[in-house]
């Protein structure tokens, strides 16, 4: 029970912070497709997210200015953004102050 549970937490947490997720990899990667960022999801936490949560989100994020896309050898490719690089920069360095936001929430 209690494994399901965790399971459970942890899908709900990926699917919240999947577009912080998908910047912390573009930052690692220098383009990433729709496909690919699925398939790192699976392999990173072991979930399988669908094309169109996939999808609709980066689309969103394109809007708000995070990402840029371009066509590359017939797919859509993601990179990441001055503003993108921005907010992962300022998330990363606010790590401990979201791992202490995290403590104190459980802690209540």
């Amino acid at each position: 029970m209690d494994s399901k549970i965790l399971k459970e937490m942890q899908r709900s947490m990926i699917k919240n912070f999947l577009d912080t997720i998908i910047l912390a990899e573009l930052r690692n990667s220098s383009a990433l497709s729709g496909y690919n960022v699925m398939e790192y999801i699976h392999k990173k936490f072991g979930i399988l997210i669908s094309s169109g949560t996939v999808y609709s989100l980066l689309y969103s994020m394109e809007r708000r200015g995070l990402i840029k896309s371009a066509w590359a050898q017939r797919k859509r490719v993601y990179t990441l953004s001055d503003k993108g690089a921005e907010i992962i920069s300022v998330i990363s360095k606010s790590k401990k102050e979201i791992q202490r936001f995290m403590g104190i929430c459980i802690n209540c």
